[in-house]
């Protein structure tokens, strides 16, 4: 293809959109809502599972011992343990360790709250297990569910469980509503072809007539597409980065404990992606305006 046709291609697509103006910039405003919509649901999960993640390396479920408990049963629990894929460490903590623990988290405090426990150690021995993701704390406990030797296990589960649920109910939703406007998006797009189309079939019939072949009239709208698409893009990624850079810089000292994602993936990572994704919605909404209403 020459460089004189795609210029041809590209000017007449610009022509295009400057004469239907209003239905080229409902088509814009839909794609930019389209991807602002997955951005934002796109950056709530990131932020959810990194926050889930951080969440997981600090999360310990402890396996406490009954006092009886024999060295076979410790070496059955533990070599159990130690055999889930995902567990980062394993660790011994006997009465001595959890009462230094005690005094360590009430500090000065805890003087008067451990007082004689030194000759006369309630606390019980444990295992303390850290690992990688808060998902395979499940799977600790049923390695260990119905050993003998275990007292009690506590997981810290229903916190990280609830986490989950609302991370896969954003998902779902996000999911559904990029669906539904992806729909409407390529439903504007298609509709804004189909007018040019129809505004021009005595042009395209005359072009028909001088041997112009199927591809040279059709690749105008395809590329008018294109162009929408790309606008949308741009524009919703745009609104994206600056609006989540002001919660950035507005929020992330509040958030104690918690670490955002920073505003520079949007630029680096979905930039691209969501200028590629404008081009293929573009480029599919006036493909099958096209194949459905152009008759040549």
């Amino acid at each position: 293809m020459k460089i004189s046709t795609i210029k041809y291609f590209i000017t007449d697509a610009l022509k295009s959109i400057k004469r239907n103006k209003t239905v080229s910039l409902a088509s814009i405003a839909t794609v930019a809502a389209t991807l602002f919509i997955l951005g934002v649901f796109l950056l709530i999960v990131f932020n959810v599972n990194a926050g889930v993640k951080e969440l997981g390396a600090k999360l310990e479920a402890t396996i406490y011992l009954k006092d009886n408990i024999t060295i076979s049963q410790k070496s059955a629990i533990e070599k159990s343990l130690n055999g889930v894929a995902g567990v980062t460490s394993v660790t011994y903590e006997d009465k001595t360790d959890a009462l230094q623990k005690v005094k360590k988290q009430f500090g000065p405090d805890s003087k008067s709250l451990v007082q004689g426990f030194d000759k006369s150690n309630p606390f019980p021995t444990a295992y303390v297990v850290k690992v990688e993701n808060p998902e395979i704390v499940s799977t600790v406990v049923k390695s260990v569910t119905g050993l003998k030797g275990i007292e009690k296990i506590n997981d810290g589960r229903e916190i990280v469980d609830k986490i989950i649920n609302i991370t896969n109910t954003i998902k779902v939703i996000g999911s559904v509503l990029f669906v539904i406007l992806i729909g409407v998006s390529l439903f504007l797009i298609g509709n804004t072809i189909k007018l040019t189309v129809y505004s021009r079939k005595k042009e395209i019939g005359i072009m028909k007539f001088v041997g112009a072949t199927d591809w040279f009239i059709r690749w105008p709208f395809i590329i008018e597409g294109m162009i929408l698409g790309i606008a949308g893009a741009l524009i919703s990624t745009g609104v994206l980065y600056y609006a989540y850079k002001f919660i950035f810089e507005k929020y992330t000292s509040a958030l104690l404990g918690i670490t955002l994602m920073n505003p520079h993936i949007i630029l680096s990572t979905t930039l691209w992606q969501f200028t590629l994704g404008g081009l293929i919605i573009g480029a599919l909404g006036s493909s099958i305006s096209i194949r459905k209403f152009l008759v040549v």
